[in-house]
């Protein structure tokens, strides 16, 4: 069905962009300055050699670095437990869904998120929304690079292109109409939580205007139930994309919707969503975000199943399709330095159209009057940039029957996945819900001598910190950022990782955001035994 599909989904998504936007690790790594070696030094001893930081200059550079602290005793490494845990906690939200979907066992029994920022602002985002006109819950990661513009934006706008692209021909008349009489729309999303404050509620018409004109344009196909949910997927990434393209190339009067959209456009975002809909999940990814399942078998052993691909040269596929959309002569300039043309981290990402535009079309769109210094926009073109695109926002989408076995869904931000590989990862969810559910060991039945006294002190002090942790999220945060190269907690380091001060916390750490999504397996049971 998708090869009757016109181009006009695509929009001609401009073609042709750069990518040295400031200030992220997608980019390039920062740089401390001279007057900042002595404190990287002093949490260097803290918290070892686990990234490692060299000197690097440039004015690309310079022009990232933020300088926050001017004083050794601006900061203080020693923070309470109870100061720990608030830090922690600040960004956690949680969820039980009701046990019933009109009328069916609802396959999703909760949610835990949480966000920790390196970045100041923090530049992911994060959203969990259920489709009122049609069936399926939505949960999102979105990971913000050279600013966070594009993941508000993203986060904020994506999932109503996928809802609408789920609607049948009737709800799509039935909104046409409404719009075209100014009355009510229907509702389309319920948000479980929100992206956050948006920045762009002056604009919203401006989007509605957009998104109407992708619900028109569906319409104009006349398919009855409308897309399928793989197909909604595809088409919903690649019209944002070119929607926030095109609308920074529009003459707009307003000043602060121009510049808006070109922060927007100039700055990039990856994205993981899950599409839950009864037992089908749907996991969409273009990025570096990443979705894996913790299953159970029946003998009760605990296995991992990744649901995405980081989309990054480390990835053998990615790397084939890139070399193969671009001349042989580009073989060797692509991908340079395990990064897109040698600046850009992940190979799919909604925005930067420094890596998408033409030259010609960069430089039209920039003499347009915008403050770009004001704007933070950094306007750079790679070295051998001949043939763009070179980026691309198409997801990578995979189907996924969820059966009794599948336990529970983590989506991050490579935050995460930087520092905790999979298989640690389902193991930390998998203590938290046994601890949650006190199917601790019987230490009681255990002999007691000095060995087992000493082990256990140590245990408790190291988990002194997170036993009171209520959601999955913050635990596998605080293991990311407080663990050591043996995975062991270590409350010094997490405390000191906590105290970094904003122009050195990104040198050690990224912006970390997690949602752990819990399944219902009787009914998921029960689908299957037609109850």
């Amino acid at each position: 069905m998708s090869s009757t599909l016109p181009f006009w989904i695509l929009k001609n998504s401009a073609r042709n962009s750069i990518a040295t936007l400031q200030g992220g690790r997608r980019l390039y790594s920062r740089c401390a300055s001279n007057r900042n070696e002595s404190r990287l030094r002093l949490f260097s001893q803290v918290l070892g050699t686990r990234k490692s930081i060299g000197p690097c200059s440039g004015s690309a550079l310079q022009k990232a670095y933020r300088h926050t602290s001017t004083e050794e005793d601006d900061f203080h490494l020693q923070l309470s437990p109870e100061q720990v845990n608030e830090v922690l906690r600040a960004g956690e939200s949680a969820h039980k869904m009701l046990d019933l979907v009109s009328g069916v066992p609802n396959s999703v029994l909760r949610f835990e998120s949480n966000q920790l920022a390196a970045n100041s602002p923090v530049e992911d985002r994060r959203g969990i929304a259920s489709c009122l006109q049609t069936n399926g819950l939505m949960f999102g990661i979105f990971d913000g690079h050279g600013g966070h513009a594009c993941a508000q934006a993203v986060s904020e706008r994506l999932f109503y292109y996928m809802a609408v692209s789920l609607m049948s021909q009737q709800t799509l008349e039935q909104m046409e109409g409404a719009m075209e009489s100014m009355k009510p729309l229907l509702p389309i999303l319920h948000w479980l939580k929100h992206p956050g404050d948006s920045i762009y509620k002056d604009v919203t018409s401006v989007h509605l205007d957009h998104l109407r004109v992708y619900w028109q344009e569906l319409l104009d196909l006349h398919m009855e139930m409308g897309l399928n949910i793989k197909e909604a997927l595809m088409y919903s990434f690649q019209r944002l994309d070119s929607d926030i393209s095109l609308e920074v190339q529009a003459p707009l009067e307003d000043e602060m919707t121009r510049n808006l959209s070109l922060q927007v456009a100039f700055s990039g975002a990856t994205a993981c969503v899950a599409h839950v809909d009864g037992v089908h999940l749907h996991v969409a990814n273009a990025g570096d975000c990443r979705a894996v399942l913790g299953v159970q078998e029946d003998n009760g052993m605990w296995s991992c199943l990744p649901l995405t691909c980081d989309h990054n040269a480390w990835n053998p596929a990615e790397l084939s399709r890139l070399k193969g959309e671009h001349p042989e002569s580009e073989d060797r300039t692509v991908i340079m330095d395990n990064r897109l043309l040698g600046v850009l981290m992940p190979c799919r990402a909604f925005g930067d159209v420094q890596l998408k535009w033409s030259k010609e079309l960069q430089r039209s769109v920039l003499e347009r009057g915008f403050d770009t210094e004001a704007l933070n926009i950094y306007q750079f073109t790679p070295p051998h940039y001949y043939t763009p695109p070179y980026l691309t926002a198409e997801p990578e989408v995979t189907y996924h029957r969820l059966r009794p076995q599948d336990k529970f869904l983590v989506l991050a931000s490579d935050g995460l996945w930087d520092v905790l590989g999979n298989e640690e990862v389902v193991r930390l969810v998998v203590e938290h819900l046994a601890e949650a559910g006190r199917h601790k060991p019987d230490l009681a039945q255990r002999p007691a001598n000095l060995g087992l006294m000493q082990s256990l002190l140590l245990q408790r002090k190291a988990q002194g910190l997170r036993a009171a942790d209520q959601n999955a999220a913050t635990r596998l945060i605080r293991h990311a950022i407080g663990s050591n190269e043996y995975g062991e907690m270590e409350p010094e380091r997490l405390t000191a990782m906590l105290t970094l001060p904003e122009d050195l916390a990104r040198m050690y750490r990224d912006d970390i955001t997690v949602t752990v999504v819990y399944f219902n397996s009787d009914s998921i049971d029960a689908y299957y035994k037609g109850g």
